[in-house]
Parts: structure tokens; sequence; C-alpha cells
């Protein structure tokens, strides 16, 4: 087995409801990656994500991710630490993978445009090499394999909320079926459903306009 490489995505940041996935994916050779087509999940179908979810399952050393629900990404988001809050999730999933495999260097992508402040934030905290970058997830393949985990990870639970809420469309601000959702929702519950983050300006102007304006 060859030096083993990690690498660090997430899916989910921008959307006004459901959570965020960070996922961890680590390989002892990234032509592994090359030769099967992982590249970034957003630039693939959900069909060949999945296609692709099934191989990585085989042939990656180790692979983990965790979900981050909206009550905790609004906790960050009104302390102005949404950064900080990925940061420590990927702190807490490469110090579990370094109790499993011998990690020599993990690429990060970074939310932050100052990467190398975003590394310096996890890096001081695991102790082995962590080389963080902009767009990491269409430049290093580790990156791209952990982008893809996280997306399918994310798309499952979004299928199930959709099954248990309604169709809410993509979850994103600029989709008018999200939009539409929330009005229906607040007209017949008088609230937003717990799935919602409500520290997303999309919702302050919901809340601040007061919910009748709204409807």
């Amino acid at each position: 087995m060859g030096v083993l490489v990690g690498g660090v995505d997430e899916a989910g940041r921008g959307p006004v409801i459901g959570p965020m996935v960070v996922a961890i994916a680590v390989i002892d050779d990234m032509d592994k990656l090359r030769s099967i087509g992982v590249r970034d999940s957003k630039e693939l179908s959900p069909q060949a994500r999945s296609r692709l979810m099934n191989r990585l399952r085989s042939i990656l050393v180790y692979m983990d991710y965790e979900v981050i629900e909206p009550e905790v990404i609004d906790k960050y988001v009104y302390m102005n630490a949404l950064n900080k809050l990925e940061a420590e999730v990927t702190i807490k999933l490469i110090m579990k993978a370094l109790k499993n495999v011998e990690l020599s260097v993990v690429y990060v992508d970074s939310p932050d445009p100052d990467a190398d402040r975003y590394g310096e934030l996890i890096r001081r905290a695991v102790g082995i090499e962590v080389i963080s970058m902009n767009k990491a997830d269409k430049l290093i393949p580790i990156v791209s394999a952990a982008s893809i985990i996280a997306k399918v990870v994310r798309d499952s639970i979004i299928e199930d909320l959709h099954s248990r809420y309604g169709d809410f469309g993509s979850g994103y601000p600029s989709d008018p079926r999200t939009i539409e959702f929330l009005r229906s929702w607040v007209r017949e519950h008088g609230d937003l459903p717990p799935i919602v983050r409500r520290s997303w300006s999309t919702i302050k102007r919901i809340i601040s306009s007061g919910l009748d304006s709204f409807l």
C-alpha cells in the first residue's frame, strides 16, 4: 500500500433547507480515482454520482462523513462562524480517520477565500500535513471523491425529507419551489418547519417583514 492521502469536502453549505454533510475519503493511489472518472460532484449527474459511490466503497482505504443539522448551522451563522464549524467537523473527521489509518496528508476544499488561513485552523489541531485549497474539489481527485460521498449522502437525506415534508424543490433560496413551499407551510402551520435554517437571509426577510406580509 502506498502513502495514504485524504480529502475532505462538503455538500449543502448554501441551501436554506436541510443539513450540510462533510465527508472524508482516503486512498493509497489517486490514479485509481482518475481511472474510474472521479471528478467534482457538481459536474456529475445523480446517476453518475451513485455509480461512482459504489466504486468508491470498494477502492477507498477509508471513508466517513458527518451530518450537520440546521440548528447547529444556525448557531454558528449567528456567531458569523460557519467556516469555523466546517473546520471543527473536518478536524473531527481527520482525528477519527487517524485512529483507523496512517494518513500522511489531507487535502481540504477551503470555504475561505484565504485558503491558508482556513488550513491553519485544521493543521494546528490534527498534527499532520494539511493542504488547503480553493476549488480543491475540481483539482484534487481525493477531494472530488469526498465531494461525491457528501453529495450522495445529502441527496439521500433530502429525498427522505421530501417524503416527510413534501416537495420543497432543491432547498436553495433561488429555487421558486422552495420559496413556495415555505409560503405554503407557514400559511398552513403558522411557523417554519424544523428542517429550515432560520439564520439564512431568506428566512430573516420572512420573519422581519412579518409572516402576514409574506403570505
